[in-house]
């Protein structure tokens, strides 16, 4: 049987992807612009731009993409350019509704004239304050008033002077009985000038001296006194009552002037309906409440700092007077209230929680009315109420505020603000994942929200994009004062742009990455003393971010030094194969080997999936293994029964295992085991299959690679180890320069395939074989082997079933 040991590698230019340093064009980043754009979003870009410029209903922006992308720059960038020109919007108060005070009323004035508005009107209760009384303490105020009160006592005075003539015609005399707290006007007969109380009257005739027929007399008249007394007293409260009204006529005649000038200078400033309707109300209660001027000194030491003329303050809610252009709100924290705002109340001396509105407060999406919102989609999806607050304002335009306490039903008390029309453009920065879900979960999403807008996470790699790299190194330089980069140490940079995109042709868009690099690489070199970052320097910084945590891939390594987990890296064993897994932590991932076994026996089972059967393996791998069946069946059972029992194992796996890249190290296993030839041990092998054997692309090509070299480097490169991969993967190798390094030295190999049958060669030295026209394998080839085995075990299981069937009978 022949042996054949030369086999097609990947050629080591293609092991890695190296930055000529003709194409950095400065010798320095120092020499290097800033860079000022938007990088590799093109697509990004325009969906944006379309969503941004759009202002109809609905038009709101979703941006999806990995973070680091440039998702939040990049909409700050386009925010800044396109607000130059929008004009800002109106101002936005609420005031005391005096007809209904539970309900605010909304005033919407333009930009700047809120604050004007508001001042004014806190100019006007000043200037009330202070003139009103002094009104009030004039001689012209005072004569006029204690004219009406010397009027209205004289009437009094005469009404009762001739009903006392009256009654000391009578024989009676007016007098005032204390009655508790009250005093109360009563008759009392005169007798020989002596005022007698009937007791006495009464006594006197018990003792005949005062005749019962004058007491009888004495007390009919004071029964029809006494009732013209009470009329009378009706009459002086009448008095009383109209003097009160002269006197409130004559406070509103006095003031009214000045109130009325004041509110007209108003008025004359904001020609506003809405301005027009509240101060004539507000002049209309200020004339009807002069108790507040005349009292205020003495309700301000009763009620401490209870603002008296509360009901005719401003509440600016949102002053746009310092905007030129329509706001942009970054808002960080999208809690309800952040958002939407407040109606916040104030527990009172009683205890009891009260508000009005001036407590009524704003949030980032009436600041940012007739602008623009930018929030993290995950952030207001698990705030309590904000989704659905959201979704209800931009669908219909109108935003209510209200009281945050409310939702969770133990508000005290009620206030319901005019609503607001408002504008606002939103956009929502989140994930692809969270995007689907509001779109497939919620009807009213693609409603709102029709613009997507999707961050790439690589670009391509071009000239501009390679100097577009540079000028993103220099504004990071320039922001953190950083050391300048010398060619290599950019072509280094952009060395591992390409390592982080997983293709040659690609760069990684993930700029947060490649910022962190530049700074640490600049730490470095300073720690060196270098005035300039190198080449070194961002080696250096590559591998101490990996070091920072590696843990848990040194403790793997370490286990596999031990012996712990057995993994051989030479020598040949039948059924065995090292294949390679990739371990994601999240920050970081990495590979090792895994050692992949396989025993075949006569049987129907087909392929034994040991993985599946201790519910170890996912969806993909599981299908991986199905389609290798399909691959044995079609190759090998086309002319006899496939009495096969094959199990599949990755040894001491207890973790789980997913994905189909192993599916081809299984079918080499299997092979093995069929046809009793050995597999090498120093060869890892990765790759999917399909049905009709070809092998297909997989994830983590460079981390595998890496994986196996550190365990054969650990245990002494022997010059024949290797790795084979798709060979579509050659793309996607930006192998570590140490492994580059041992391949250039002939230690280490890396061999790309397309078919089981090539990667069964490698693996066992002998050639696999073609069918030839009657339907058999060439001899001496691997496939004659198995085919040979296999109808092996098609004849041992018929003879078996047969002698079975013979003794039943």
């Amino acid at each position: 049987m022949k042996v054949k040991t030369d086999f097609e590698e990947v050629p080591l230019e293609q092991l890695r992807w190296t930055c000529d340093l003709a194409a950095i064009p400065f010798a320095t980043s120092e020499a290097s612009p800033t860079c000022e754009d938007i990088i590799g979003q093109e697509r990004a870009l325009k969906s944006l731009q379309t969503g941004l410029f759009i202002r109809s209903l609905g038009y709101n922006i979703f941006i999806t993409g990995m973070i680091g992308t440039g998702r939040t720059t990049t909409i700050k960038q386009l925010l800044e350019k396109l607000e130059k020109g929008d004009q800002p919007t109106d101002d936005i108060l609420y005031v005391n509704n005096f007809k209904y005070p539970d309900e605010p009323t909304l005033i919407l004035l333009p930009p700047g004239k809120g604050r004007q508005f508001a001042a004014a009107m806190d100019n006007l209760i000043e200037m009330l304050k202070h003139n009103i009384p002094d009104l009030l303490k004039s001689k012209y105020y005072a004569e006029k008033r204690d004219d009406i009160i010397q009027g209205q006592q004289r009437k009094q005075k005469e009404i009762l002077q001739g009903f006392e003539e009256e009654a000391a015609k009578e024989g009676f005399s007016v007098i005032q009985i204390q009655m508790g707290m009250f005093v109360k006007p009563d008759l009392i007969p005169m007798i020989d000038e002596t005022p007698t109380p009937f007791t006495k009257l009464e006594a006197m005739v018990r003792e005949k001296k005062f005749p019962q027929k004058t007491l009888d007399g004495l007390k009919k008249k004071y029964e029809e006194l006494s009732e013209k007394l009470e009329g009378l007293f009706e009459l002086l409260r009448e008095i009383d009552e109209e003097m009160r009204t002269l006197l409130k006529n004559w406070d509103a005649e006095s003031i009214s002037p000045l109130i009325k000038a004041a509110v007209s200078e108003i008025n004359a400033r904001f020609p506003y309906p809405k301005i027009a309707e509240y101060l004539a109300d507000a002049e209309a209660t200020l004339i009807g409440n002069i108790e507040l001027f005349k009292n205020q000194k003495k309700d301000e030491e009763k009620k401490e700092s209870t603002d008296l003329f509360l009901e005719y303050r401003v509440n600016l809610l949102v002053d746009n007077s310092e905007l030129s252009y329509a706001p942009v709100v970054m808002e960080t924290n999208p809690t309800y209230i952040n958002l939407f705002g407040s109606i916040e109340s104030a527990v009172n001396r009683f205890g009891v929680l009260q508000t009005d509105f001036t407590k009524i407060k704003a949030g980032s999406f009436l600041k940012a009315n007739g602008g623009f919102l930018v929030i993290n989609a995950l952030d207001a999806l698990i705030e309590p109420g904000v989704w659905l607050m959201l979704k209800r304002t931009l669908r219909n335009q109108i935003f209510e505020i209200q009281n945050y306490a409310s939702m969770f039903l133990f508000s005290t008390s009620r206030l319901k603000p005019q609503p607001i029309k408002v504008n606002v453009k939103v956009v929502m920065i989140g994930d692809e994942e969270i995007y689907n879900l509001l779109y497939f979960a919620d009807q009213d999403f693609k409603k709102i929200f029709k613009i997507k807008a999707e961050f790439d996470s690589e670009m391509p790699k071009t000239e501009d994009s390679i100097a577009d790299y540079v000028h993103f190194m220099k504004k990071i330089c320039n922001e953190d004062d950083l050391l300048p980069f010398d060619k290599s140490g950019m072509a280094a940079v952009v060395e591992y742009g390409t390592r982080i995109a997983g293709r040659h042709k690609k760069l990684s868009t993930r700029f947060h990455v490649i910022a962190d690099v530049v700074r640490e690489a600049s730490y470095w070199a300073k720690k060196e003393g270098k005035k300039i970052v190198s080449a070194n320097h961002v080696e250096t910084t590559i591998e101490e971010r990996f070091e920072r945590v590696s843990l848990i891939e040194d403790k793997i390594q370490e286990m596999i030094d031990e012996g712990s987990i057995m993994i051989d890296s030479e020598g040949t064993v039948v059924g065995q194969v090292n294949g390679l897994s990739v371990y994601n932590m999240g920050q970081f991932s990495f590979g090792k080997p895994t050692r992949i076994t396989a025993r075949t026996a006569v049987g129907r089972a087909g392929v034994i999936n040991i993985e599946r059967e201790a519910d170890l393996s996912g969806s993909t791998h599981n299908k991986g293994v199905l389609i290798l069946g399909g691959y044995l069946r079609g190759t090998y059972a086309q002319d006899k029964p496939f009495a096969l029992s094959a199990s599949l194992a990755f040894e001491q796996s207890y973790g789980g295992v997913d994905g189909d890249s192993a599916s081809s190290t299984e079918v080499y296993a299997i092979l093995s085991s069929l046809s009793g030839l050995p597999l090498r041990q120093d060869i890892a092998v990765t790759g999917s299959l399909n049905q009709r054997g070809e092998i297909q692309p997989i994830g983590g090509v460079n981390e595998k690679i890496e994986g196996f070299f550190d365990v054969c480097r650990a245990k002494g490169l022997s010059g024949t180890q290797g790795v084979i991969i798709p060979s579509q993967n050659v793309q996607n190798l930006m192998l570590r320069t140490d492994v580059v390094e041992a391949a250039a030295q002939g230690k280490f190999h890396v061999y790309p395939i397309r078919s089981i049958d090539e990667g069964i060669a490698i693996l066992t030295g002998v050639p696999a074989g073609k069918r030839r026209e009657d339907g058999t394998f060439e001899e001496g080839t691997l496939h004659f082997l198995v085919d040979k085995e296999l109808k092996h075990l098609a004849s041992v299981s018929r003879d078996f079933f047969k002698e079975k069937e013979e003794k039943k009978e």
